[in-house]
C-alpha cells in the first residue's frame, strides 16, 4: 500500500507541475497504465529540466531565435599544416612536447559516439559499421586499434571515454563487451550516456512516443562535457593524471587521436581548447566557419554565415574565410572541471525534425516533414569561453573523411576511396611504386591498419615488410 501511496503523490506532483505549463496531456492515458508504466513515465517527469524548457520554449521553440551575427567577423588565426620557414623550430619542440605528454599518460581519448546507423541503411550503433576496404574494421575497432598501437608505441596507459545515447547505450555496450573491448583492459574504457531532453511541437507542448513515455531526444554534442562530469569520467581522467581529452566524432575513420604536433603546440601555447580545420571545399560547404567575432575564436554554422563573406576572396585568390570545423578538438580537463564548477552553459541550437509521436487518440504517427523541435548544444561553442584557443590546419585527405550518408558526399564510398588514397600516399613517401589507373587513381586496394603504422612516418622505418603492388591488388598490411 505503501508503494501506491508514493506513486499517488508522485502523481500529484507531477500533475501540479504539468498543469501549471499547460503540458498535462503528458498523463493522458494514467488510468490506462500498469503500476511500471506509470513508475517510467514519472521517472521521465521528474527529470525533465523545467528551468531550462521554461526558459527556452518562448524564445527557441514557439519562435525561432534570432541570433545576432556580429559586425566584426575576420579570419580566425590558424597554425598552417606545414611549417613556414620561422615556425619549423617551434613545430619540431611541439611534437616532441606532444611525444611527451602521451608518453607520460597525459593524453585520453574521447569519441562522441551517440548515433544510429540507420541514415546508413546500417541496424545497431554506428560506431559499429564496418568501414575499412579490406579488413573490414568497425569504427570502433579502427579507433581501439589506433589506442592500442598509442599505448604500444609510447609505452602508456591510455583511457578510452565513449559516449553513447539512450537510443544505442546497452548495444554499444552489448558490442564492445562481445568484442572483449578491443584487446583493451575494461579498465581503460568507460562508456556513458549522454544528456537527453524532451521533444516539442512547434507550440511547445512536450511530444508522447507512447502512452507511458516522453520523445526524448540527446542533447547536442555540446552536452558531452556535463555528461562528463555527470558521469563520472572527468574525475575519472583527473585521478589517472590525464590533463587532455582527445575529442572526436565516431564517423570520421581518418582521424588521428594522438597527434603529437597537434597536442603539443596545445600544451606550449597554454591553450584550453583546440581545434583542427581544413580548407573548405567550396564556399558554401556544410561545415563551420572558424571567425574571429568580436575578438574572439568562434565557430558560425554554415546555415547563419554571410553568403558575401562565404565567397570573399584575398587577393591570391584564396578564400577569405577558409578554415572548415571538423570536429576534431583538444580540450585540457581542467578547462572542462571550470565550465561544470562555474555552470557556464554553452547556448542551446534549434532544430527542425521528424519525431513520430503519440496523438490525441492514442494513435502513431510517422510525419513525413519535420514537426517538432530538438533542443542542441554544440560542443565548439566551448571556444570562446576558452583561454588562448587554438586553430590548426590540416590536410582534408589525411585526416577527415566522415560517413554521414548513404552515398554520394560523404558516405561510406568516399571514406573507403580516402582510406586507400591516403595508404597510397603513405607508401609512396616511403618508395613504394603504386600503380594507378588512366586518371591517376589508385590501381589497387590497400589497407594500413593501425596496428602496422599510425602515420606516414612510421611506414618509412618498416621499408623491409613493404609489399610490391600489383595492378588491380588487393593488400592489407596489419
Amino acid at each position: 500500500m505503501a508503494s501506491h501511496q508514493t506513486l499517488a503523490s508522485r502523481y500529484d506532483a507531477a500533475l501540479a507541475t504539468l498543469q501549471g505549463r499547460g503540458q498535462n496531456h503528458v498523463v493522458r492515458w494514467w488510468d490506462e497504465l500498469g503500476v511500471r508504466d506509470k513508475e517510467h513515465l514519472l521517472g521521465q517527469i521528474e527529470a525533465v529540466p523545467w528551468d531550462v524548457l521554461d526558459r527556452l520554449i518562448p524564445t527557441h521553440v514557439q519562435s525561432e531565435p534570432h541570433g545576432r551575427i556580429p559586425t566584426d567577423l575576420r579570419p580566425a588565426p590558424v597554425f598552417p599544416s606545414t611549417p613556414n620557414g620561422d615556425q619549423e623550430k617551434l613545430y619540431a619542440t611541439a611534437s616532441q612536447r606532444g611525444r611527451e605528454l602521451i608518453a607520460a599518460g597525459k593524453v585520453a581519448a574521447f569519441t562522441v559516439a551517440g548515433g544510429q546507423g540507420t541514415r546508413l541503411g546500417f541496424d545497431g550503433p554506428k560506431g559499429a559499421l564496418p568501414v575499412t576496404p579490406i579488413g573490414g574494421q568497425t569504427l570502433f575497432e579502427l579507433f581501439a586499434d589506433s589506442i592500442q598501437a598509442a599505448r604500444r608505441a609510447f609505452d602508456c596507459s591510455i583511457p578510452w571515454y565513449v559516449m553513447t545515447s539512450q537510443a544505442n547505450h546497452q548495444a554499444t555496450v552489448r558490442f564492445f563487451e562481445e568484442h572483449d573491448y578491443f584487446g583493451l583492459p575494461e579498465e581503460d574504457v568507460a562508456l556513458f550516456e549522454q544528456g537527453m531532453l524532451p521533444a516539442l511541437d512547434f507550440k511547445g507542448r512536450l511530444l508522447l512516443d507512447r502512452k507511458d513515455g516522453l520523445a526524448l531526444a540527446p542533447d547536442g554534442h555540446g552536452g558531452s562535457l556535463k555528461a562528463l562530469a555527470r558521469s563520472g569520467a572527468l574525475s575519472d581522467a583527473r585521478q589517472r593524471g590525464c590533463s587532455i581529452l582527445s575529442y572526436f566524432q565516431v564517423d570520421n575513420p581518418l582521424v588521428k587521436p594522438f597527434d603529437p604536433l597537434f597536442i603539443g603546440l596545445h600544451a606550449s601555447t597554454g591553450s584550453e581548447m583546440s581545434t583542427k580545420v581544413t580548407r573548405k571545399a567550396d564556399d558554401l560547404e556544410r561545415v563551420g566557419n572558424l571567425c574571429l567575432a568580436d575578438g574572439r575564436l568562434t565557430v558560425i554554422e554554415y546555415t547563419e554565415f554571410p553568403q558575401h563573406l562565404a565567397g570573399q576572396k584575398n587577393p591570391d585568390g584564396r578564400r577569405t574565410f577558409d578554415a572548415g570545423n571538423i570536429a576534431i578538438h583538444l580540450l585540457d580537463v581542467s578547462f572542462v572541471e571550470r565550465l561544470v564548477a562555474e555552470s557556464l552553459d554553452l547556448p542551446f541550437r534549434r532544430a527542425e525534425k521528424v519525431v513520430p509521436y503519440i496523438d490525441e487518440s492514442g494513435r502513431r504517427v510517422e510525419p513525413d516533414k519535420p514537426n517538432a523541435v530538438k533542443l542542441e548544444k554544440f560542443v565548439f561553442d566551448a571556444l570562446p569561453l576558452a583561454k588562448n584557443p587554438l586553430v590548426l590546419e590540416v590536410e582534408r585527405a589525411e585526416e577527415f573523411s566522415p560517413i554521414k550518408n548513404a552515398a554520394g558526399v560523404d558516405s561510406l564510398e568516399t571514406a573507403q576511396r580516402a582510406q586507400i588514397a591516403r595508404a597510397c600516399r603513405w607508401l609512396e613517401s616511403a618508395g613504394v611504386a603504386i600503380p594507378r589507373k588512366s586518371d591517376g587513381t589508385p590501381d589497387v586496394t590497400i589497407e594500413i591498419a593501425p596496428s602496422f603504422a599510425l602515420d606516414a612516418g612510421e611506414i618509412q622505418s618498416k621499408r623491409d615488410r613493404l609489399p610490391l603492388l600489383r595492378p588491380g591488388g588487393s593488400f592489407y598490411l596489419q
